[in-house]
C-alpha cells in the first residue's frame, strides 16, 4: 500500500461554500470513496498563480493511503473535482477544487528521464504545454510554495525519489518572498 501526497487548491466558491469549506467537503468525499486522510495540513491563503488571474487561494495538502494504482488513484481525485464542478477549461485558472496528485511513495513514473526533462521545462513551456501521462513526483513540486508549505506541516521529511532533497529542503530553498506568500488561516 503506498502513502500518497495530494495537494488541495480552491479560490472561488462552489455553491453555498467557501473555498475552505469545499475543501473539507472534498476530504470527507475521498475519505466516502475509500480514500480517507491520514494526515492533514493546516489550511493556507496563498496568492493566485500567475498573479492577478483571480482571487486568493486556500491550499492545504493531505497524505492518504491506497492499494490503487497512480493513474487509478487521479482518476478518483478527477472524479471527486467533477463532483464539486470543477471543468477543466484553463491551466492554472480560477478553481472550484483542485486536487493534485503529488507523489506516492517513492514512485517515479513514467520513468526518471520524463519525470527530470518536465521537472526541468522552462516556464514559458510550461504554460503551453500538457503533459499526456501522469509524471510523478509531480514536475512542478519544488518550485510551489503553496504546495510545499502545506506538505511541510504533514510530511517534512518525505524525499524526492530523483532529486534526493526532502519537502522542508525544497520549501527552504525557496525564496523568502515566495514563502513568505503563503499564510496559515
Amino acid at each position: 500500500m503506498n502513502t500518497c501526497l495530494v495537494a488541495l487548491g480552491a479560490n472561488i466558491p462552489q455553491q453555498e461554500n467557501d473555498p475552505k469549506a469545499t475543501l473539507g467537503a472534498a476530504i470527507a468525499s475521498l475519505a466516502q470513496r475509500g480514500l480517507p486522510a491520514c494526515r492533514i495540513s493546516r489550511f493556507y491563503r496563498t496568492p493566485c498563480f500567475p498573479p492577478g488571474t483571480g482571487p486568493d487561494y486556500v491550499n492545504a495538502a493531505i497524505t492518504l493511503r491506497s492499494d490503487a494504482a497512480p493513474d487509478a488513484l487521479l482518476a478518483d481525485l478527477h472524479a471527486v473535482e467533477a463532483q464539486f464542478g470543477r471543468e477543466r477549461v484553463q491551466r492554472w485558472g480560477q478553481r472550484v477544487l483542485d486536487l493534485d496528485l503529488i507523489a506516492c511513495d517513492q514512485v517515479v513514473l513514467p520513468d526518471q528521464k520524463t519525470q527530470s526533462t518536465w521537472r526541468s521545462l522552462p516556464l514559458d513551456q510550461q504554460i503551453a504545454t500538457t503533459p499526456d501521462q501522469l509524471i510523478l513526483p509531480h514536475p512542478r513540486l519544488q518550485d510551489r510554495a503553496f504546495v510545499l508549505a502545506p506538505l511541510a506541516d504533514i510530511a517534512p521529511n518525505w524525499m524526492h525519489p530523483v532529486t534526493g532533497h526532502t519537502v522542508r529542503a525544497m520549501l527552504n530553498a525557496l525564496p523568502s518572498e515566495a514563502r513568505d506568500e503563503v499564510s496559515p488561516l
